[in-house]
């Protein structure tokens, strides 16, 4: 119903899962995949907030408004497990996470997905003058292997 998808929209989650990579979305990224749902490390960092997760529905759905109950309680199931081993495997202080609809409300990617930031005292995730920035694949790569260590799900769609 409320959809800003402009037509022939090339969907970067929907490509991940078709194995089309590029320098921001690599398959070292990803850490766990379900039946429904996948997580990866976002290629773009906040500055006090190194190695955030972003969790996916499989099926392309665009917003909240749209989600069947089934893929958003796998979705949800995989941030709470995403978010626990976050907090074991960085040791960090604590956990946000977030989820943006719409332009008005900050989405920039016509795909849902959940945000998962490790936080530690005084890291200013919502300050406005914190900047985030894309980082490189090798410096994503050792917080992806620490989150699927520990998760010890699949890391590939096809499995």
């Amino acid at each position: 119903m409320w959809t800003h998808e402009p037509p022939g929209y090339d969907c970067p989650f929907c490509r991940i899962q078709e194995g089309a990579y590029n320098e921001r979305n690599q398959p070292g990224d990803v850490v766990a995949v379900t039946d429904l749902a996948y997580a990866r490390i976002s290629p773009k960092w906040w500055p006090g907030n190194p190695g955030a997760a972003l969790v996916i529905p499989r099926a392309h759905v665009e917003n909240l408004y749209d989600i069947p109950a089934d893929v958003g309680h796998a979705v949800w199931d995989l941030t709470a497990l995403v978010a626990r081993t976050m907090r074991r495997a960085y040791d960090c202080d604590g956990i946000s996470t977030r989820q943006h609809n719409e332009p008005a409300g900050n989405q920039d990617v016509w795909h849902l997905h959940v945000h998962v930031f490790p936080r530690y005292a005084d890291d200013r995730l919502y300050v406005r003058d914190a900047e985030s920035a894309y980082v490189d694949a090798a410096e994503r790569e050792p917080y992806a292997e620490r989150l699927a260590a520990e998760i010890g799900l699949p890391r590939t769609f096809d499995a």
